[in-house]
């Protein structure tokens, strides 16, 4: 029992250590990782090729969107890419309606037959941790 004990403060110490970001680190936050939606639709088939990952993705909230009043739209180098999936973006829409700091990256890219499969991007928050 002693023994126990003491390896549950050994943890307990070992991660309230690593709570804190050392100095210079990035604090980023993962908000959300999502599949594109409405890729087909929109500019992706010509911008495939061009598409890395890593690349940025603006993210652009669409409250007058007459099919999602919660659309929050994605764009590569100012063009319409697609949309976050409609399922995934009621906390993404509230971030951005109250001015959060976020980021949006591509995180995987596949070629396939099935639009969910072709882009995964994923949102950060830029916000320090506090």
């Amino acid at each position: 029992m002693l023994i126990a004990r003491f390896f549950c403060i050994i943890l307990l110490l070992a991660s309230s250590a690593r709570a804190e970001p050392p100095p210079g680190t990035d604090s980023r936050v993962i908000v959300q990782t999502s599949p594109l939606a409405g890729f087909q639709h929109y500019a992706g088939r010509a911008l495939f090729p061009l598409l890395r990952v890593g690349d940025r993705l603006d993210l652009i909230r669409e409250p007058s969107n007459p099919f999602d009043p919660r659309a929050v739209r994605l764009e590569w180098r100012g063009v319409q890419i697609g949309y976050a999936p409609r399922l995934d973006n009621v906390d993404l829409a509230r971030l951005l309606d109250r001015g959060e700091a976020l980021e949006a990256r591509i995180l995987h890219l596949e070629v396939s037959r099935n639009p969910w499969r072709r882009i995964l991007f994923e949102v950060v928050s830029t916000e320090p941790v506090q």
